[in-house]
């Protein structure tokens, strides 16, 4: 039960942590400070050294010779479409909506985990997503942001195809997390993705003006970094080995809730009644999914 709990705190944690990255990744890429290539390559370069250093605290687990293909896969899902994307998408959308647009992966999630994983699809678990859906639906419909995007159509197809990316990623370690500590398998999934998106940031990352970063600047690119990175992906493996696929995969839900009222204390949204539905009935789904079913006598 404890191990249980544990598991839906992390989760909740890694959505807290990945909604106020909305926010702070926004702000760094749109005023020019870092171009979303090269903010890819910070991120995937930081978190790298970070899970190799803490590995080193840990006792050496022996990985078996066919895995290492297994985490490069992992890695093209999970590091180098997933985040290249993101960004990308980021740059050119609002928060809000991608944050909205991700609550899609659930769904993929479940459907993934069904035909794949064979994870039996309750009635409880149908009504959860249905739930969340509807709710994280009417945000997406009805919910606006005081900053407007680019290119607000490319931006949320970035995004949508990054979501399809990260739920194929889910699915593909739910295996790994039964076989190996996630910082065996996270380490050299960084480290294969690193060397992947390093191609498509560098010039980017030559034209980065440190200097020019100010104390709030420079805390969002670590928060991007270490929170809304290591942790995230520290944090998803270890909810993994206790939960199915597709629990953890409705959790991201609660993403749109995050980030719209992180951008209310920000002072860049409002409250209204659209937005309070909507999180009720985000949270009710939440937690009908994550509910454990009752075993049969």
């Amino acid at each position: 039960m404890k191990s249980r709990g544990f598991a839906i705190f992390a989760l909740f944690m890694v959505q807290l942590l990945y909604g106020l990255n909305f926010t702070f990744a926004k702000i760094v890429i749109n005023e020019n400070y870092v171009k979303p290539f090269a903010f890819v390559i910070l991120r995937v370069g930081g978190a790298t050294i970070l899970f190799w250093l803490f590995s080193l605290l840990l006792p050496k687990e022996k990985i078996e010779r066919n895995d290492y293909f297994k985490f490069f896969i992992a890695a093209i899902f999970g590091v180098v479409i997933n985040m290249l994307l993101f960004l990308k998408g980021l740059e050119l959308t609002t928060p809000i909506h991608a944050a909205s647009i991700v609550t899609v992966t659930p769904v993929i999630i479940l459907l993934l985990s069904a035909f794949i994983l064979k994870e039996k699809i309750t009635n409880l678990k149908i009504l959860g997503v249905a739930l969340a859906f509807v709710g994280a639906l009417t945000l997406t419909l009805f919910g606006e942001s005081t900053r407007a995007g680019d290119n607000v159509v490319l931006g949320n197809t970035f995004i949508f195809i990054n979501a399809i990316s990260y739920s194929i990623y889910i699915i593909l370690i739910k295996q790994l997390t039964a076989k190996y500590h996630p910082f065996t398998f996270i380490k050299w999934l960084f480290l294969f993705g690193f060397f992947m998106v390093l191609p498509f940031g560098y010039s980017e990352l030559l034209e980065v003006k440190w200097t020019t970063f100010t104390p709030y600047v420079s805390f969002s690119v670590g928060f991007v970094v270490v929170g809304a990175t290591f942790a995230t992906y520290l944090l998803n493996p270890l909810a993994l080995s206790k939960l199915k696929a597709s629990t953890v995969g409705v959790f991201i839900y609660l993403q749109p809730v995050i980030a719209g009222l992180f951008a209310i204390i920000m002072g860049a949204d409002v409250v209204d009644a659209i937005k309070i539905v909507t999180m009720v009935l985000i949270f009710c789904g939440v937690y009908l999914v994550s509910k454990k079913p009752k075993k049969s006598t």
